[in-house]
């Protein structure tokens, strides 16, 4: 008998497998929204405006996604292309994944991170550093200097990401620390990737995307996370093979 009062949802699961606290299962789920939902819409709308500006790329991208998806007919409800697809596709887009990791490198959802010491200690360039001292560093100016990057650092660049069989190439989180690095490295990194390439596969492999003002160049919105200053408006329009039902 199937039981129909069983939950899917995160809540759920964390109750099931364990009589939590009731806060701390509240403080738990509110971490879960809070480091999810506004860094995965981010780093989407951040996307979206980078494969506007570089239309080749997006290009690319939706072609990777339909090759993968094995769609060799007209798409007419997108409902049926998400539905194909899966883990097992989403392996393959290895351009998809270089183009959404060269995108959170520029334009990474959280700009400045900071810790605070908990002891006395020396960091590797020498500096001194006690207790109580709060240290910053800042994924964002990182991801843009050029004594780490190379040269081409401020360009969008999703194949500095590959290696030379097209492969997606992951640089050490001590140079890429979008995701932080060592013991405190973001426990939701591959979680959010997977979103971000579902999402990605279903909208470009429907959609084609261009700015309603091409020449615009946006700015960014500083809080906790890096926002688009302003909206971000583009146009969608059906991608070739893609037909009404």
């Amino acid at each position: 008998m199937v039981d129909v009062l069983k939950k899917e949802d995160i809540l759920s699961r964390f109750v099931q497998v364990n009589d939590n606290d009731p806060k701390y299962l509240r403080d738990i789920i509110l971490n879960f929204i809070l480091a999810g939902k506004d860094p995965i819409a981010i780093s989407m709308s951040w996307f979206i405006y980078m494969l506007c500006k570089h239309p080749e790329i997006q290009d690319k991208v939706a072609k990777e996604i339909i090759e993968a998806t094995n769609v060799n007919e007209e798409i007419t409800d997108v409902a049926d292309f998400a539905a194909r697809v899966s883990e097992g596709t989403t392996d393959k887009m290895q351009y998809l994944h270089a183009a959404l990791t060269e995108t959170i490198r520029l334009y990474p959802a959280l700009p400045v991170d900071s810790k605070v010491c908990f002891s006395d200690d020396v960091l590797p360039d020498g500096c001194n550093v006690n207790k109580g001292d709060v240290v910053a560093y800042m994924p964002y100016a990182m991801g843009r200097m050029k004594f780490i990057w190379g040269d081409d650092a401020l360009e969008f660049k999703p194949e500095r990401w590959l290696d030379q069989d097209g492969c997606f190439h992951q640089e050490s989180p001590f140079k890429f620390t979008a995701f932080q690095a060592g013991p405190r490295t973001c426990l939701g990194r591959d979680f959010a990737f997977r979103q971000l390439k579902i999402i990605s596969s279903v909208l470009l492999g429907c959609f084609v995307f261009k700015l309603n003002n091409e020449n615009k160049v946006l700015s960014y919105r500083t809080s906790i996370n890096i926002h688009v200053d302003g909206p971000l408006q583009v146009s969608v329009s059906r991608r070739s093979g893609f037909q009404n039902p």
